[in-house]
């Protein structure tokens, strides 16, 4: 695995990663795109679930497990051996962070809880990743994605109106979760540094998907009248949705009142600017429908490529319907660096680039994701010293 550089915030900095699926791996990918040397704790045999999660397959590893574990080591420990425990200690005691998401008291049997490495490491950031909490009344219960998304009220806002309660398509709990949980420990880090005192940081999937709610959750606390599925139509701003051309379909997003009129200029529908029900976005929202009517005619007669250069040109945000491979291939990806490859073994392992562009402390990409034990040595030597 190459070193960070010097300039690397994260650089010298231990996490100890116990969690395992998308959340956590998700967190400590993050820290170590910054420099921290993260050691992943597995279990022997089997490993982190997720490399079971396939197809497809690179090289006997599922991508899912590709895409959330690069720039960590792996070492394959068994918790419930005593001896296997022992080694975590040993291991914490020399750990800045701890990241862990196993179940309410799941470590507390082993001496991992964070109470027990508190003792051995006053200084030590502790991060529990659960579906549902330290406390509260569904703190022992187990939790997905994919039911924090049900329980959350994601799902309900999410498909077509007279359709069925739909999940994302990707896990936005479990990495909403992932990128909070290193917001938090980030501000721990820096009051450890400060101090010397760690802490421990309780943080849940449902917690961070009710809070992910965002101007939805505060659309009921004000108005009192819960959100419903809409589609792809905005609540609060029209026109924001999807348009069907006379040969595919365009998104259009108009934020404000001037893109407005400039999107009946391009469409040749200088009226509706000028009409009262149309003119203002609060008019709009509340005369939706004979809006949104009359753009999907004028909408019909365009085609897809024209009507999207048209209106860019302009200034109106709108944009194609990419499927992932289309986007995938866009030259935005490789103007930005959005994808990595690893070289290993002759071959190259693919990996989606940390978004952040930062001037002076950038993201890097030392190394692809390890295979199940691979570092085991070398991560004990480093940590432990020589012989561990």
């Amino acid at each position: 695995m190459t070193e960070p550089t010097e300039q690397a915030p994260l650089a010298g900095i231990r996490v100890l990663d116990l969690s395992r699926v998308l959340a956590g791996p998700w967190c400590t990918q993050i820290l170590g795109d910054f420099g921290a040397d993260v050691l992943k704790i597995e279990a022997p045999g089997r490993g982190d679930d997720t490399r079971a999660w396939g197809p497809p397959w690179l090289d006997g590893e599922s991508a899912y497990y590709l895409s959330c574990n690069r720039n960590k080591r792996s070492l394959a420990v068994d918790l419930a051996d005593p001896q296997g425990a022992a080694l975590v200690r040993r291991l914490a005691a020399k750990a800045d962070i701890l990241v862990e998401n196993f179940k309410l008291g799941g470590l507390a049997r082993y001496g991992l809880d964070w109470p027990a490495l508190r003792a051995v490491n006053p200084r030590l950031v502790y991060c529990s990743i659960t579906g549902f909490g330290q406390t509260g009344p569904y703190a022992a219960r187990p939790g997905y994605d994919f039911v924090v998304q049900a329980m959350g009220g994601l799902m309900s806002i999410t498909g077509e109106a007279d359709g069925p309660p739909l999940k994302v398509g990707v896990a936005m709990a479990d990495l909403s979760t992932g990128l909070n949980a290193t917001i938090a420990i980030m501000m721990a880090l820096r009051h450890a540094e400060r101090t010397s005192e760690g802490q421990h940081i309780d943080i849940s999937l449902l917690d961070t998907q009710i809070a992910m709610l965002a101007n939805q959750a505060l659309s009921y606390l004000v108005g009192g009248v819960a959100p419903m599925r809409m589609g792809n139509a905005h609540p609060t701003v029209v026109p924001y949705r999807l348009f069907e051309t006379s040969d595919g379909a365009i998104v259009v997003a108009v934020g404000n009142d001037g893109q407005f009129r400039t999107l009946c200029r391009v469409l040749g529908a200088d009226d509706l600017a000028v009409d009262e029900r149309f003119a203002t976005n609060g008019a709009r929202v509340v005369n939706r429908a004979p809006l949104e009517a009359r753009l999907q005619e004028i909408f019909s007669d365009w085609n897809s490529v024209r009507l999207s250069e048209a209106l860019i040109a302009a200034g109106v945000p709108a944009g194609p319907v990419n499927d992932i491979g289309q986007i995938l291939e866009d030259p935005f990806v490789k103007a930005r660096g959005a994808i990595h490859a690893f070289a290993r073994d002759g071959g190259a392992v693919p990996s989606v680039a940390f978004p952040a562009k930062l001037s002076a402390t950038p993201a890097t990409m030392r190394a692809a994701p390890p295979r199940l034990g691979e570092n085991g040595s070398d991560g004990l030597n480093d940590w432990l010293g020589e012989g561990g």
